[in-house]
């Protein structure tokens, strides 16, 4: 009985984020009523993966809807249904029929200037590739720190006023960090994060405007998390007074 009620507790992160399977997630459900505990943590962390997807949420780049509906002229239309037989079908065959030189025409006389275009597209299309498979990379990780069953949340606030959250999590051995209301640092400067390990503060990552990044480096003997300012490439140790140093939870 004691187990199964262990167990329960330890679901409280995968309910929050709707990670359990049918069976597990009645069983938790019968079980919150009855458990103060629970209920704060299901709370806890649905608050939290609020804030994560609202800090890594981006709005897309202002040129994207004047290239979509500039491509909508070019996106061919299917033709309509028509009977297999009959005057309108043999119409439709005969300006297909004389279409055709022309279209050639048309697509010789605009090769030169789709070849540069081509080209600029995929270059584009390759960075948001690889933006893409970075950003898909980086959720993963945070998804898998905060389904694990001993994901741990801490909130804290930065001196200049931004809302952070750690996530932790013993079994993966990882953390993840969010800032929302995080200032635009100042030219050739940005944040960076800081793992305390036994009174030394080891480089854990950067954060250069509000979102969720994961920790750098190995969180167990960790004992806080600290926010500074720093020199754009960074520096082995912090030059500047913490924003934050936020506990990590024993």
């Amino acid at each position: 009985m004691n187990q199964h009620r262990f167990d329960l507790h330890a679901l409280a992160a995968a309910y929050a984020l709707d990670a359990l399977d049918p069976a597990e997630r009645d069983d938790f459900a019968a079980h919150l009523p009855h458990c103060e505990d629970c209920r704060r943590d299901v709370a806890e962390f649905g608050a939290t993966a609020a804030r994560l997807a609202a800090a890594t949420a981006q709005e897309p780049p202002p040129a994207l809807k004047q290239r979509t509906m500039a491509a909508v002229d070019g996106v061919r239309q299917l033709p309509p249904r028509l009977p297999a037989n009959g005057p309108a079908r043999r119409l439709l065959h005969g300006l297909r029929r004389k279409a055709v030189p022309l279209a050639l025409a048309a697509s010789l006389a605009a090769a030169v200037s789709f070849a540069g275009i081509a080209a600029w597209q995929h270059q584009e299309s390759q960075e948001a590739m690889q933006q893409a498979q970075q950003a898909e990379q980086q959720l993963d990780e945070v998804s898998t720190v905060l389904a694990a069953p001993d994901a741990r949340a801490v909130h804290g606030r930065a001196t200049n006023g931004a809302l952070t959250t750690v996530v932790s999590s013993a079994r993966q051995n990882k953390a993840v960090f969010t800032a929302t209301g995080l200032p635009a640092p100042a030219p050739g400067t940005t944040y960076q994060l800081w793992l305390d390990q036994d009174g030394t503060m080891q480089p854990a990552g950067f954060i250069h405007a509000d979102g969720t990044v994961p920790l750098d480096g190995d969180p167990a003997d960790a004992t806080a998390v600290g926010l500074t300012l720093e020199p754009s490439t960074g520096s082995p140790r912090p030059t500047t007074t913490p924003l934050l140093l936020l506990a990590l939870p024993a």
